[in-house]
């Protein structure tokens, strides 16, 4: 009896042992909600297109963007230097000269001719000056030692200047005047000839300056004047677009102020080479006025020497 008792309270303490490790499980199974199970449909409903979930999207790798505000500073550049290039382009000289005006257009290129004719007397001058003033100096070197007219004639020889012409016309009043006993009225006359001879020589070797005389005096004025020109169609193109904004302004008034530029650049040359050429002239000049001397002390000596051989003779 006692042996079934024992082994009925060894049983008891196992099956309590027992409960007590299934009771941690299944209370772990009771704190973890179960997923809520959606209604299966029956047969007879239809499921929507809408309701069958699509299946998750695989995520992508990302991918190394440029961003906007990278690529914007090099976009603003470039537009930059492109609308810089558009402005040089439209603010050149040739190009403000094709869209000047009618008028604009006629002053700039009479401007621009003046300036061809400045620098072509400047250089036919040059040339001219230097070889006459060469030449006359040669030819004063010759006669220096010349006793007679005559002498300082052969002297020269064949070559036609200006000395040779006041020498020539030395021995033609000269000969006109022989058995004239009055020596003062022969160099008077012959005075008289050689003042036309200096004055036809200074006319000559003036010839061109007085046009650039006038380039440099009007070419500013007429600059001006197409200036005030585009000026004005620039207020009368800004009446009609109703806007002061300076890409709209600037052309304009930048055409009207070429052909002052322009003016500037035809008078400035002129007047330098002007005043240059009358230096040299005056230069010249004098050298003439020693030729005019030289040529009436020999006709003097000439006089003198007729004058006194006809004493002579007289005497004996």
């Amino acid at each position: 009896m006692s042996t079934s008792r024992f082994r009925a309270i060894q049983g008891l303490i196992f099956a309590l042992s027992m409960l007590s490790m299934a009771q941690p499980s299944l209370a772990q199974q009771k704190m973890v909600p179960a997923p809520p199970q959606a209604p299966l449909p029956s047969p007879s409903q239809s499921v929507p297109a809408q309701a069958v979930a699509p299946p998750p999207a695989v995520a992508q790798p990302a991918q190394p963007a440029v961003s906007d505000a990278a690529a914007a500073p090099a976009d603003n550049a470039g537009r930059a230097l492109k609308s810089t290039t558009v402005a040089l382009r439209e603010l050149s000289p040739w190009s403000m000269f094709l869209s000047a005006d009618v008028l604009v257009k006629a002053v700039m290129i009479g401007l621009a001719f003046a300036s061809l004719v400045t620098w072509t007397i400047f250089f036919a001058k040059m040339i001219e000056l230097s070889l006459v003033q060469r030449s006359l100096r040669a030819a004063l070197g010759k006669i220096s030692d010349a006793r007679s007219l005559a002498d300082a004639q052969f002297a020269l020889g064949a070559k036609e200047s200006v000395l040779s012409l006041l020498l020539a016309a030395a021995m033609r009043e000269a000969r006109l005047s022989a058995g004239i006993s009055s020596d003062a009225g022969i160099k008077e006359r012959a005075a008289s000839s050689f003042a036309e001879i200096v004055r036809a020589e200074a006319r000559r070797i003036r010839l061109g300056m007085g046009l650039l005389a006038t380039i440099g005096a009007t070419s500013p004025f007429v600059g001006l004047f197409g200036t005030v020109w585009g000026i004005m169609n620039s207020f009368i193109g800004i009446s009609k677009s109703q806007t002061t904004n300076l890409a709209v302004v600037a052309p304009g008034i930048a055409e009207a102020l070429l052909a002052t530029a322009m003016g500037l650049v035809a008078a400035i040359p002129a007047v330098i080479i002007y005043n240059h050429f009358a230096r040299l002239t005056k230069g010249y000049l004098e050298q003439v006025g020693r030729s005019s001397g030289a040529a009436a002390r020999l006709l003097s000596r000439d006089l003198d020497r007729t004058h006194g051989s006809t004493h002579s003779r007289a005497a004996e």
